[in-house]
This record gives C-alpha cells, sequence and structure tokens, in this order.
C-alpha cells in the first residue's frame, strides 16, 4: 500500500509552471491569413489569383487617377496640361469634378441660396439620429416631428406661415385622436383624419393668409421645383419615400392578412398592380399622363408627384417584405395576445408588429436602398438627377467626351450612401439580437 502511495505522490505537481505565450501561428494576423486566406490547397490558389488580379486592376487604376488634372475649365485644356506633364493623355480629368461640383450636388439651384439646402442636409441628419439611434436623448425627436415642414420651408421658399398651418393640422389631428381614443383606435383614427382635412381644406388657408398678412415674417426667396436636381434631388424623392413607404407598407401588409374581404381585396389589388408595372412606368404616369385626369389650370408639383409615385412603388414591395415578417411569427404569439386581453390594434403594436419588423429589417433595408438608387430614373422625365446632370455636362462643348470621372464619382456617392444603410442595417440586427447564449 505504501508503494502505491509513492508512486501516485511522485505524479503530482507541488510547484506551478508560468504561463507561456501561445505560438504565433494560433493569434494575431497569422492566425486570421491561414484560417481566411490559407485554409487549403484550393484557398491558396485562389487568394494568390485574387492578389494578382487586384495587384494588375490597381496598378493600372491608381497612376490614371492619382495622376489625374483637378484644375481646368476645358477637357481640351485638361489634355493639354496631361500632356505637357506626361507626353500623353492617359490620366483622368477631375477638374470636371472641381469645375461642375455645385451642379452635380445642387442642380440648378441658386448659388446664393445654397446654405439652405446645406442646413436642410444638416437639419435631416439631426432629425433621423434619434430615430436610429435610442442612446441619444428622446427631446431630439422634436427635431425629427418639425423637420419635414423646415425642410418644405427651407427648399423652396416662400413664407414660414404656409408649413407652419401644415404643421397644426398635424397638431389638430393627433388631439382629435386622444380626445376620441376612448370610443377605440378606428373611430379616433378617422375623426382625426376628417378634423386635420377640414383644417388644411377649409379653415386653414384663410386664417394662416390672416396671420401672415398681420406678421410678414420668415419669407425666403421662392425655387421652382424644376430648378432642384443633383444630388439633392435624389435625396429629397429617396427620403420622403422611405419615411411614407414604411407605415404605409405596414398598413397593406395588415390590410392583406385582414378578415374584412373588401380591405383585403383593395390592399392585395394594390399590391399586385404596383408590383406588376416597372417604376419607370409609374414615373411617365406621374409626368405626362396624369396631367390629362386633373381639373383644367391646376398646378400639381411635378417633385410631389414623384414622391407619391415612388412611395406606392415602394410601400408595394415593403408590405411584402413585412407580411414575410408576419408570415414567420409563431402562431403562439397571437393566442399570447389574446390571452392578455389586447384588442387587434394593440396586439399589432405591443407584440406582433415589434417582432415582425425585427424579422424583416434585411428585406426593408434592402427595400430602401433599392427605393434610393431608383431615384435616378427622374432623369427619363425631364428630372436633372447626377445622371441626368452628367449628361447635360458632357452635352457642353467644353466637357464633350469625358466619362469615367463623372460616372466614378456619381458611383462613389451612391455606393457610400447605400453603404452606410447596409452598415446599420447589420448594427441594428446584432443590437436586436435574442438569441444569445
Amino acid at each position: 500500500m505504501s508503494d502505491t502511495h509513492a508512486q501516485t505522490v511522485a505524479y503530482v505537481r507541488d510547484t506551478m509552471l508560468d504561463q507561456k505565450p501561445a505560438p504565433r501561428s494560433q493569434v494575431g494576423a497569422i492566425r486570421w491569413v491561414r484560417e481566411n486566406l490559407f485554409s487549403g490547397w484550393f484557398n491558396s490558389i485562389l487568394t494568390l489569383v485574387s492578389i494578382y488580379v487586384i495587384f494588375n486592376i490597381v496598378a493600372g487604376s491608381l497612376p490614371w487617377m492619382v495622376g489625374g488634372v483637378w484644375h481646368a475649365e476645358s477637357l481640351s485644356e485638361c489634355r493639354d496640361i496631361l500632356n505637357a506633364k506626361f507626353g500623353n493623355t492617359h490620366y483622368a480629368c477631375w477638374a470636371v469634378l472641381t469645375e461642375r461640383w455645385n451642379q452635380l450636388l445642387y442642380g440648378f439651384y441658386p448659388e446664393t441660396e445654397y446654405w439652405r439646402a446645406n442646413l436642410a442636409f444638416f437639419l435631416m441628419l439631426a432629425a433621423i439620429a434619434p430615430i436610429l439611434f435610442d442612446a441619444l436623448p428622446r427631446k431630439l425627436l422634436w427635431i425629427s416631428l418639425a423637420f419635414p415642414f423646415l425642410m418644405v420651408w427651407l427648399v423652396w421658399g416662400g413664407s414660414v406661415w404656409g408649413p407652419v398651418g401644415a404643421a397644426i393640422g398635424f397638431a389638430i389631428g393627433a388631439l382629435v385622436m386622444t380626445a376620441l381614443a376612448r370610443y377605440g383606435d378606428v373611430p379616433a383614427m378617422f375623426g382625426a383624419v376628417l378634423a386635420a382635412v377640414v383644417w388644411w381644406l377649409f379653415i386653414g388657408p384663410s386664417v394662416m393668409g390672416g396671420v401672415e398678412s398681420l406678421l410678414p415674417i420668415g419669407h425666403l426667396k421662392e425655387v421652382e421645383s424644376r430648378e432642384l436636381g443633383g444630388f439633392m434631388i435624389c435625396v429629397i424623392i429617396g427620403i420622403a419615400g422611405i419615411a411614407l413607404s414604411l407605415p404605409i407598407g405596414v398598413i397593406l401588409a395588415l390590410g392583406r392578412q385582414s378578415d374584412l374581404f373588401i380591405v383585403k381585396i383593395i390592399c392585395v389589388g394594390f399590391i399586385e398592380f404596383i408590383r406588376g408595372v416597372p417604376l419607370i412606368t409609374l414615373l411617365f404616369t406621374a409626368s405626362l399622363i396624369l396631367n390629362y385626369f386633373l381639373p383644367p389650370n391646376t398646378n400639381f408639383d411635378l417633385t410631389i408627384r414623384v414622391i407619391i409615385m415612388v412611395t406606392m412603388f415602394a410601400s408595394a414591395y415593403m408590405a411584402e417584405v413585412i407580411r414575410g415578417g408576419l408570415a414567420a411569427l409563431p402562431k403562439g404569439q397571437y393566442e399570447a395576445a389574446d390571452a392578455l386581453g389586447l384588442d387587434y390594434w394593440k396586439a399589432q403594436r405591443l407584440i406582433i408588429m415589434p417582432q415582425a419588423l425585427k424579422i424583416s429589417i434585411p428585406g426593408i433595408v434592402n427595400t430602401f436602398i433599392g427605393l434610393f438608387k431608383d431615384t435616378t430614373l427622374v432623369m427619363f422625365i425631364g428630372i436633372f438627377d447626377m445622371l441626368g446632370l452628367s449628361n447635360a455636362i458632357r452635352a457642353n462643348s467644353a466637357w464633350n467626351g469625358i466619362y469615367w470621372e463623372l460616372f466614378i464619382f456619381i458611383g462613389l456617392v451612391f455606393w457610400a450612401s447605400c453603404f452606410a444603410m447596409s452598415q446599420y442595417s447589420q448594427w441594428l440586427e446584432r443590437k436586436l439580437r435574442t438569441d444569445h447564449h
């Protein structure tokens, strides 16, 4: 027994060894390269081929971009500078951007009023920030509520009392909805819409006209919609379509699943019709055909018509994305809402819709990105967005023959905007994940 005990004691550690660093091949950049780029013979071959292709692309394009000319007043002058500097013209002529950047960004907006467009853009960032990030103070949501009216006033100009009157209509609708809330959600919504429409059409114009005559303040130089263009019009149409299509899409998705036959038929008919028609057809409808159905001497702003058509188009796709999120929810969630005694609207607002929207985040953001890129289609109906202005710039004799520089710049602007939306959606998905173990 003592011999067995002596042998056992020999294997017991009586001192601790110092900790040693991990092998270099198992940590840091070396491990990442080995696992992601050279994890096998096939991946190693793909990595080497990719490095070769990327090297050739960069070696060919980098000198073209870096050695370009940034200051010239025409393409011929740019080529003269390149010939004098390199003996050839195989380099970029970025001077078209430095000379025409204001048109690409603002269109034909008056130069003296650029400050209004810039202020509207920064107010837009301040307005969407508290919506996108819940860590910011909730008081900033007042900027979000006021921004649509401030944007209209800043961009189009005119009297400040017009947007104020529109805002008062929404405030009246909110008050009526609160007052009628005890009679149910549907009567409250109908009453709010009716009160707001009565104010906007019958009471508001005369009241705000009297206020403007007493206090003629806040009048900005009026700018017509045909003067808007460039990246500015893309942002206006894109942001308006994104902000409006989400709530309309939610309503259409709920209507498509409704037990009310008439409501379901209307929603299904709208969704299937809009999804079956190309967006360019709707834009031509807004630009040309709609005028035949309007009363004589009716002035219906083209930008507003385009925003309406783009919103309708995006709403139909958004409705299907959200319907997919609703279909993905287990039946137990609906039964849990019924067990809690919640009515239809409270169940949707508190239990069903938050989960459906979380599931639908990738599809929602994908629809937003597609909508923002589709704003370039307005060039076909006479609105000079960035692509339309690139054609106008190239039609000028000074820049006739320039292509790559303009298209690369436009592509980078749209890529940066869409990439930012994609990265935000991925961050939001990680933030809302509840399946961590």
